[in-house]
């Protein structure tokens, strides 16, 4: 199982330089993939994407790629001298033509779009290295992804054991709750048979049937336990299935607390309900 909040860095230095990957990843409903390449790299980002897309499969991913070549002849930046001296010799010119003109200055001609030349850089060997460093780094925010989800099985877990307390001490409850329920009833017996009221008695045993029989929400609470233990232990994403499986569980506490005969009873609703939102939070982080 896991996560989708992980974050991952892995440098590497090859032949040209150092490069680097930063991957760090949040959770999300899908597979968002937002990359910050240079420019060399453009030509590769679809392969990028479908190269993260066949590891990760839900969560907002955030990916950097930067690298420095070494401090070669090739990695530095030179002097275009031919058309840095045609724009010395036209400034020339113009200050001939023009009245009190102000002569160029070295700054101005370096902005002067092709007087510097950029680093020479071996794009092929830049795509290769960028490639090999970020199947690296997906293995890092794989096993990133794994730690915080085994982190989050074990809360998960813990949750689900508190609940299985919980129900336990509602099913033993039960057969108090129906004894008081009962001597409730007798006092209300009493002054409906003294009146002989036959609707009055009749609704009143049909309350008692209702306000009493919380088995079969307890029993689909039980139910659903065991499917998150078994959905906690596959091997494929598990984070939609989990978002569901908290909806039924919070339905069933929800019916509980309806029916609740006793405030203690009603208490126990609460504490279902507020362990499953505690998981239901935990559960959005995982894929």
């Amino acid at each position: 199982m896991y996560s989708m909040t992980a974050f991952a860095r892995q440098e590497t230095q090859g032949t040209l330089g150092t490069f680097a990957w930063e991957i760090r990843s949040v959770n999300h409903r899908y597979l968002e993939i937002s990359l910050r390449l240079p420019e060399e790299l453009r030509t590769i980002e679809t392969q990028i994407r479908t190269q993260i897309s066949q590891v990760l499969n839900r969560g907002k991913v955030d990916c950097v790629f930067r690298y420095t070549l070494f401090n070669t002849e090739q990695s530095q930046f030179s002097l275009d001298q031919p058309l840095t001296k045609t724009l010395v010799e036209l400034s020339a010119q113009v200050n001939t033509l023009l009245y009190n003109s102000a002569p160029i200055n070295s700054l101005e001609i370096l902005r002067w779009p092709g007087v510097l030349k950029s680093p020479t850089i071996d794009t092929e060997a830049l795509k290769s290295e960028a490639l090999a460093g970020l199947e690296k780094v997906l293995d890092e925010i794989l096993i990133a992804r794994a730690s915080e989800g085994k982190r989050l099985q074990v809360f998960i877990l813990q949750r689900c054991e508190e609940i299985e307390t919980i129900v336990a001490q509602i099913y033993a409850r039960i057969p108090e709750v129906v004894r008081l329920f009962k001597e409730r009833l007798q006092n209300k017996l009493e002054t409906i048979l003294s009146s002989l009221d036959q609707g009055r008695l009749e609704q009143e045993i049909v309350l008692f049937a209702q306000k009493s029989d919380i088995t079969e929400e307890l029993d689909r609470l039980k139910s659903h336990l065991v499917e998150i233990k078994q959905t906690l232990d596959q091997r494929k994403p598990v984070g939609r299935r989990l978002d569901f499986l908290m909806q039924e569980l919070n339905r069933e506490a929800n019916t509980l607390a309806a029916k609740a005969a006793d405030t203690e009873t009603s208490q126990h609703a609460v504490d279902l309900k507020v362990l499953i939102e505690q998981m239901r939070e935990q559960i959005q982080n995982i894929e």
